[in-house]
């Protein structure tokens, strides 16, 4: 069984039209890098490989995941976690009930606290489980949308420009934050980014999609 997260022969048209093709393994704890100009179908590959692949699209090909084929798996069996630009954190919730969306079900309300407060130790947040987001800074947000999506233990991690709407101190301690992570934790990441220095940051292969030969 090939650990990690394989693109096996994918390609995505649009109609009839070709829009991605991409043939690549991407083990654990490594990063592929995926640039191109807006357009190209960077997200639309990300969308293919969460399941959540719009009517318009159709593609050959198969994703696995630890060996497994995925291609036709439900979105939300599929284990995989998504970072985006925008935080998308629930305005209404704490930033602990945030957290707590991540959380599997099960475990005692004590428990599950706990795994909370050390979720926000670990991003070095701790003591913000009943701040309200919306006093958060850009950077704390962020923090806390990646540990939401750590702590549903995903078992591969999709970066869409996760880190573009941070100021250049910010992404630097994002970057090192997911990339460390991730590779603690054995995951694969596929990155979608328009800025190079994501990809010199992730020092993993880089894919340009749209590059003549």
């Amino acid at each position: 069984m090939a650990e990690g997260l394989t693109l096996d022969k994918v390609e995505i048209l649009h109609g009839d039209a070709p829009l991605v093709a991409l043939d690549a393994h991407i083990g654990p704890g490594e990063v592929l890098s995926v640039m191109g100009p807006s357009g190209i179908g960077k997200s639309t590959l990300l969308s293919l490989v969460t399941g959540t692949l719009a009517p318009a699209f159709r593609h050959k090909g198969r994703v696995r995941l630890d060996g497994q084929d995925i291609t036709r798996v439900a979105p939300e069996a599929r284990r995989i976690g998504i970072l985006f630009q925008d935080d998308l954190l629930f305005p209404h919730l704490s930033v602990g009930e945030n957290l707590a969306f991540g959380l599997s079900r099960g475990g005692s309300r004590t428990e599950r606290r706990a795994r909370i407060e050390e979720g926000l130790a670990e991003i070095g947040l701790e003591g913000f489980a009943n701040r309200d987001p919306a006093t958060l800074s850009g950077g704390q947000k962020a923090r806390v949308a990646l540990m939401r999506m750590l702590l549903a233990e995903p078992r591969a991690l999709l970066l869409d420009e996760a880190f573009s709407g941070l100021d250049a101190e910010r992404r630097d301690q994002m970057r090192k934050l997911v990339f460390e992570r991730a590779e603690r934790c054995r995951l694969p990441v596929l990155m979608v980014t328009h800025d190079r220095a994501d990809a010199e940051a992730a020092r993993g292969r880089v894919v340009e999609l749209g590059a003549r030969a």
